[in-house]
């Protein structure tokens, strides 16, 4: 069932990457994944590693990670289970070091140095909110358009005011610009920085591997910067823990272009990008 006006690889793109988020963005997920890198566990040897959750807290997590397909429970005996990850969860890894990338670069910084797991779960927040994923992506593609025609795109069947509260939320998380009220919107440095994010998220949903997020219609190809937000600048935080790396060197996925990936784009000259960027 089509959730946008976009032509039909462009809608099912979108609702892969959403849905790719929905499984990571919930409080404990990306934490709980990253416990289970390694050898499979136990129950008891995983709660050990995120203590933290309260009794009755990690079996259903636990249970929503199996169903989405990225862990996998394995009964060895009625007595022995341990949890690990599927080749899905694994191949999904090398998403989160790009995400803290991201989010080194372009979230505004903290009073104390953030740790990268809690860099991704910030990033994460924002870009799970409802429709952003639509807005981003037909901005991206279209450089800017006014309120009314994005709700035309992004939500066809409902009244088209109806577009202004995740726009809204988009500019304030810093993701999105626009001058003032009645003038077109267009993607911020920091939501055009999204690009190597939305781009593997896409492959990785898509069943393709992380390293042909360069082939993606929109995402992939490179575009100048929009104007940035006027943001205090800061001095940036010490580069994060190292995570997996995306593994490289597999044959490129075979993209569609369809209507809204074939406008043609002019090349402007990059502006310099400020420390400092979107709201925690």
């Amino acid at each position: 069932m089509a959730i946008t006006a976009l032509p039909p690889d462009a809608d099912a793109d979108i609702a892969r990457v959403t849905e790719a988020l929905a499984m990571i963005t919930p409080r404990w997920n990306v934490r709980i994944l990253l416990a289970l890198s390694g050898p499979p566990l136990r129950y008891s040897e995983l709660a050990a590693k995120v203590s933290w959750l309260q009794n009755g807290q990690l079996h259903p997590k636990l249970k929503a990670l199996c169903d989405a397909g990225l862990v996998e429970r394995t009964e060895h005996t009625a007595r022995h289970v341990t949890y690990g990850h599927t080749e899905r969860g694994v191949a999904l890894l090398p998403v989160l070091p790009m995400i803290v990338t991201w989010a080194e670069e372009y979230l505004e910084t903290a009073d104390r140095t953030l740790p990268a797991i809690e860099q991704i779960e910030d990033s994460l927040t924002l870009l799970a909110r409802r429709h952003a994923a639509a807005i981003l992506w037909v901005l991206k593609s279209r450089e800017e358009a006014s309120g009314r025609a994005l709700a035309r795109i992004v939500m066809p069947n409902s009244d088209w005011t109806n577009v202004y509260p995740p726009l809204r939320q988009l500019v304030n998380d810093g993701l999105v610009d626009t001058e003032g009220m009645g003038r077109p919107y267009r993607l911020s440095a920091a939501g055009d920085g999204l690009g190597p994010v939305l781009g593997a998220l896409s492959a990785w949903s898509a069943g393709q591997p992380l390293n042909q997020a360069a082939h993606h219609p929109v995402w992939g190809h490179p575009q100048a910067k929009p104007a940035p937000r006027p943001w205090v600048s800061s001095q940036s935080r010490p580069a994060p823990a190292a995570l997996p790396r995306a593994r490289t060197g597999e044959p490129s996925p075979a993209w569609h272009h369809r209507d809204l990936f074939s406008h043609a784009t002019t090349a402007r000259p990059k502006a310099a990008i400020p420390a400092g960027g979107p709201r925690r």
